[in-house]
């Protein structure tokens, strides 16, 4: 690790020469030829891994695999290189994707181009942020495929990396040596413990009462049973790729190959695997919010009003009880309707940081985004930065819809088509694929499945802690908006293009994958940066303590299948 930071000093040092007002002489005279600038990052980079300086090469290739799709659909240089802005939002997708993982400061609708304060970049070193990042490498070079998997493969083991410190907390709570074997339930007892550190944060008081009274689990999580029942599961599976293939040497002096006794180093491995695989665990219980919200969705427009929402958590459905307010902040209240008045957007809602099921410094691990797999097969289909609409129409039209019964295609009405026509001709005949004008199509074509997307800066990813106490509506304020619901029983009979559902739609595009959110009589241009200078850069916020999204102190209620919520 100490040469990382040598390296990342000796790049900031010689970065950050200031630069004149005609040209940056100065600047151009401090640089360092590319090549053996990214080969010291990048050995730096492997050392701080553990990797010997070098990463798994099986895979970087099935990264890229992975990636090509979507790598395949960003606009690119003339050298077919992609800049800073996509290759971060390309990490975002990835993730989002594959793990339900949100990781902070990859966002790519924050408004302007600047890395800001929650960013695991700018927390460390801001310096390096702002020197490195905006170097005169932009001019004259990108980032390709390999870059791409380079950053996903430093991520994956960063956050990896960043759980051992809660591992050790573990062995030590428990008596335990770092050198000392593990039996099976040795092995199930430590990962147990990772679940109520890894889920609670850093609410130490409430994480000693659970310790010290396991009876507690039972109220304080819902389906500790189910979760008890996974950590043993991972455990049974790494017994079984034990006995189907024995380590061909030991992980330490005196272990045996064959047996079945683990290390501080097995407890990681597993504790990784939980992080990557543990929102396909616990999509039973997003499905279950999501379909109770669909019920109250009559007309298929993808919301639900205010007032039925509230309504519903009076009831019986204790998880709806975000305030308007801390709703308005998530981009999940939809306040352009004067049929309905304000509803709640059940995509945007599922995928709201208050349902964030665990909210480390640096990612969360939020419900799947059902979008991402009508994305998926529209990348795969085009292989293109843009299409016409007659190729999106051919596409999307023979797509099915889950939310639909008998997974039905969706409607692609006149006015949808329209829609799609007229942002076409505000782009020379074809649609960006990654434009918001196409997100927010695709949010009216799969209403219940895409979220809707807010224009840069007007939605946050504030978690309820960070929010603050108004976070939960009152009961007075649920019990006045459920009054008004009797408005709205009228309207079930109402064609839904009679109700102007489309209401919240705005003409504004903004390209995420330029230097910033553009419009597109904005000048395009790219801004490039080294690969390897980011990449390394962001190896820095292993070295950062891990803290969660915070929870309140009780425990002695029903833990809500979100961090940050409580049951009343």
């Amino acid at each position: 690790m100490q040469r990382l930071f040598f390296v990342i000093l000796s790049v900031v040092g010689l970065l950050s020469v200031p630069v004149n007002g005609k040209g940056g002489a100065a600047l151009r005279s401090a640089r360092i030829e590319a090549s053996e600038l990214n080969a010291q990052l990048n050995l730096a980079m492997g050392e701080a891994l553990g990797c010997g300086g070098q990463m798994d090469e099986t895979h970087l290739s099935s990264l890229e695999e992975a990636l090509l799709p979507m790598w395949q659909t960003l606009p690119k240089s003339s050298s077919g290189l992609i800049e800073r802005r996509s290759l971060r939002y390309l990490v975002h997708r990835h993730f989002n994707r594959r793990s339900a993982l949100h990781i902070r400061g990859f966002e790519p609708n924050r408004a302007g181009d600047a890395w800001g304060d929650v960013d695991i970049l700018s927390q460390k070193v801001p310096a390096f942020v702002e020197t490195v990042l905006q170097s005169q490498h932009k001019a004259d070079h990108g980032f390709t495929l390999r870059d791409a998997a380079l950053m996903v493969a430093t991520l994956e083991q960063l956050i990896l990396d960043g759980e051992s410190a809660t591992l050790e907390t573990i062995f030590n709570e428990q008596g335990r040596s770092f050198s000392s074997d593990l039996s099976d339930m040795d092995l199930i007892q430590v990962l147990e413990s990772y679940m109520i550190h890894w889920m609670m944060g850093e609410d130490q008081e409430g994480i000693r009462i659970l310790l010290a009274n396991r009876t507690l689990l039972e109220t304080a999580f819902p389906n500790w049973e189910a979760l008890k029942g996974m950590v043993k599961g991972e455990v049974m599976r790494v017994s079984q790729q034990r006995a189907d293939k024995p380590l061909s040497k030991p992980k330490r002096p005196g272990h045996n190959v064959f047996s079945q006794k683990y290390s501080f180093e097995d407890a990681h491995s597993v504790a990784g695997d939980v992080t990557k695989s543990f929102a396909s665990f616990w999509e039973s219980e997003c499905s279950s919010m999501k379909h109770a919200l669909v019920e109250m969705d009559t007309h298929n427009t993808g919301r639900v009003p205010l007032a039925k929402f509230y309504g519903s958590a009076l009831e019986s459905d204790w998880r709806f009880g975000e305030s308007e307010a801390y709703l308005r902040e998530l981009g999940a209240l939809d306040e352009s309707s004067t049929w309905y008045g304000k509803q709640v957007i059940i995509s945007n809602y599922i995928q709201a940081t208050s349902n964030c099921i665990v909210a480390a410094p640096h990612y969360s691990v939020c419900c799947v985004n059902d979008c991402e797999a009508h994305l998926e097969e529209i990348e795969e289909a085009i292989k293109a930065p843009s299409a016409t609409p007659e190729q999106l129409l051919a596409v999307v039209g023979n797509m099915s819809s889950h939310m639909l019964l008998d997974d039905a295609v969706p409607s692609l009405t006149r006015s949808l088509k329209q829609q799609l026509q007229e942002i076409a001709a505000s782009h020379d005949g074809t649609v960006p694929i990654h434009g918001r004008l196409f997100a927010q199509w695709l949010h009216y074509v799969f209403p219940r499945e895409c979220p809707f997307p807010h224009k840069a800066g007007v939605a946050s990813l504030v978690t309820p802690m960070e929010y603050g106490d108004g976070y939960i509506a009152s009961q007075e304020d649920m019990v006045k908006a459920a009054a008004e619901v009797s408005n709205t029983t009228n309207l079930t009979a109402v064609d839904k293009e009679e109700l102007q559902w489309m209401s919240q739609w705005s003409p504004e595009e903004e390209l995420v994958v330029g230097p910033k959110l553009q419009a597109p009589w904005e000048a395009s241009s790219y801004l490039n940066v080294a690969a390897a200078l980011l990449l390394a850069g962001s190896l820095l916020f292993a070295t950062v303590g891990r803290s969660a999204g915070g929870r309140k102190k009780d425990v002695g209620g029903l833990l809500l299948p979100t961090y940050g919520k409580r049951c009343c």
